[in-house]
């Protein structure tokens, strides 16, 4: 019995730790798709194809209709969900895979400030200690083999990082004491997001045609991968393990990014770079355990409350 709990917690870190490899890999496959198709019409195909999946899956299970909550609570949400893309993408563009998954990381710490949801009381300082830190690491990462005016990926991808950090705090929000069912509030997300990059991209769709498979494998991977089947799979795990114990996981998806943007695209990173890599994984991951902790604390002092899970 003891064995095979052990293997149901080694196999529930195992899809932890994918989801994290798989979202680490994204911004690289944005990247790549986005040097062959403008930036809307690698979002409105992203999209397209996530909602056929979506629309498939909740087909297939033949739960029932969507509830009122679910339409309402997904169309709020595929708005910011769509921005943060938006931001993401055209970042990723003008810089590179590596500093990418390292700023988004931001999200990490900037989602406790704007999350009210649990009522946890004010975070200790140490925790803005870690955020400035991670200031600090982005300043560095910015500033590439010396300091100078940022890139533009770069500030982009800060505002991803802040907008992304409002739409986590929105879902926790919006979901509170409502019954949503991940997979439906998904596909109202993705259905949405569709249609408001329809008509944007719509003079650039017949490239679709034009590209190579390399390129559909792109889009399928951040489609499939990076969004249905990394929330999905995120879900089930946190439901067969711990929300500590899988932030914990999902939060070295920074560190497969740099790997994956050093092996698989070939980019470099300077020694200031390297040393803002260092202190942003340091800062996210210093904060984040402050933050868990805190929030162990007081549940624990104030049973009484309920509180919310802070990544999606």
């Amino acid at each position: 019995m003891q064995r095979r709990g052990v293997f149901h917690a080694r196999r529930t870190d195992a899809v932890l730790l994918l989801v994290a490899i798989v979202w680490g890999s994204s911004y690289l496959a944005a990247k790549t798709a986005t040097y062959a198709l403008p930036v809307l019409v690698v979002l409105f195909a992203r999209y397209a194809i996530s909602g056929i999946a979506c629309l498939a899956l909740v087909a297939i299970r033949q739960e029932g209709r969507y509830t009122r909550d679910e339409v309402r609570t997904g169309s709020l949400l595929g708005v910011t969900q769509a921005a943060v893309l938006v931001l993401e993408t055209y970042g990723v563009a003008h810089t590179s895979a590596a500093n990418a998954g390292l700023i988004i990381s931001l999200t990490i710490v900037l989602t406790p400030l704007l999350d009210r949801t649990a009522d946890n009381g004010p975070l200790p300082p140490r925790f803005f200690a870690a955020a400035g830190l991670c200031l600090l690491a982005v300043t560095l990462l910015m500033s590439g083999s010396g300091f100078h005016t940022p890139r533009i990926g770069d500030l982009l991808m800060l505002a991803a990082a802040v907008v992304r950090a409002v739409h986590v705090a929105l879902v926790g929000r919006l979901t509170k004491g409502r019954v949503v069912r991940p997979l439906q509030l998904t596909a109202v997300q993705t259905v949405l997001g569709s249609a408001l990059f329809a008509v944007p991209a719509s003079s650039g769709l017949p490239r679709l045609t034009q590209v190579d498979p390399g390129v559909w494998g792109q889009l399928v991977h951040l489609a499939l991968f990076c969004s249905v089947f990394a929330f999905l799979a995120q879900t089930w795990a946190v439901q067969n393990s711990s929300a500590s114990r899988a932030s914990l996981l999902l939060g070295t998806e920074p560190v497969w990014a740099v790997a994956v943007g050093i092996g698989l695209g070939g980019e470099k990173v300077t020694a200031l770079a390297g040393l803002g890599a260092a202190l942003m994984v340091t800062g996210t991951y210093w904060g984040q355990g402050i933050e868990r902790t805190h929030r162990t604390t007081h549940k624990e002092e104030s049973p009484c409350r309920t509180t919310t899970p802070t990544s999606v």
